[in-house]
């Protein structure tokens, strides 16, 4: 099941994204205009920047909306896994489309610089896809702090750790875009001053590292979330605690959870029930604890429940520590 709140938030997701893709594209043509008047290697890799974050936010339109079809069965768990297949292509896309451009084309003009021409349409663009980029951030920004504050915790660990890898993606692409076209200013102010067109290029060459770290960075949580990532530990401490609250349960020996989508997740736990249990009173308690889980847990869409004597734990798998998960 998932609740109005998380339904509300897929929808600001596709809003957020729908945003910066429309904002993204405007400024690629213009930035391409620019960068072609006047020769500049900075406008064009930033011109690449913003083609390469366009073809990433049609990639993220089709992962929010792919992520969001209901289960059928073919697919029993649903179709979230799909959101985290097409937010990896699109991190890819700002991988190859715009790191690689821009470093590409940065050391060609190193190596063979040339004369700019009239760079003022170039300042011109820069400062107007200053505002669009900071708006489209500015809407992305909104929607963190509002889901940071529906769970409770800080922006700051609310993006490293949410599964909605589709507005982390709007969020860290805004961001290098408003830091790209600062970086692309200092260069061509650079050239302006010294003459040489190796400031041009160098600031293309960082324009590219700075992407190839956001694409890195995105491409990483995507496989993690495609291979089958647990759920927050904080959230596998507090199953753990609603399961011991029931009068019948007396241990749990393992629990095991995985994210089915950014905003769905599966729970599968070996519990201990009470040795007088019976076998009417064993689905029973199954039966409420799961509902109980699922009410406690608007993400939790699917529970699974297998009996299992307390002895059992000495056999449990360890998957790790905490740290090592959560981080």
């Amino acid at each position: 099941m998932v609740d109005k709140a998380a339904e509300k938030a897929g929808s600001e997701s596709l809003g957020t994204v729908v945003v910066a893709g429309l904002a993204n594209l405007a400024i690629a043509v213009a930035k391409l205009v620019a960068g072609l008047i006047s020769g500049s290697s900075a406008m064009l890799s930033e011109a690449a920047h913003s083609a390469a974050d366009t073809v990433t936010e049609i990639l993220l339109f089709v992962a929010v909306r792919r992520s969001g079809h209901p289960a059928d069965a073919r697919h029993p768990f649903g179709h979230g896994m799909a959101g985290f297949f097409w937010a990896l292509m699109a991190a890819f896309a700002t991988l190859i489309g715009g790191a690689g451009f821009s470093i590409t084309h940065g050391l060609h003009e190193i190596g063979h610089g040339e004369e700019l021409a009239d760079l003022r349409i170039s300042y011109a663009v820069l400062a107007v896809s200053a505002v669009i980029e900071g708006l489209s951030f500015l809407k992305a920004l909104s929607q963190v702090r509002a889901e940071a504050a529906r769970l409770r915790v800080s922006p700051q660990r609310y993006v490293s750790r949410t599964t909605d890898t589709a507005l982390k993606a709007v969020l860290f692409e805004d961001g290098a875009a408003l830091v790209g076209l600062l970086i692309a200013a200092c260069g061509l102010l650079a050239y302006q001053l010294t003459g040489s067109p190796l400031w041009d290029g160098v600031a293309s060459v960082a324009i590219g590292l700075l992407l190839l770290g956001v694409a890195l960075n995105l491409i990483r949580t995507n496989v993690s979330l495609l291979i089958g990532q647990a759920a927050p530990v904080r959230m596998e401490q507090e199953i753990r605690a609603e399961l011991l609250a029931l009068p019948e349960v007396e241990g749990v020996v393992e629990l095991l959870t995985m994210m089915l989508g950014p905003d769905e997740v599966l729970v599968a736990a070996r519990v201990d029930f009470a040795d007088d249990t019976t076998g009417a009173v064993l689905e029973l308690a199954a039966d409420r604890v799961a509902r109980r889980l699922e009410a406690r847990f608007s993400s939790i869409s699917q529970v699974f429940l297998d009996p299992t004597p307390g002895r059992s734990a000495q056999g449990g798998r360890v998957v790790g520590d905490d740290a090592d998960r959560d981080g």
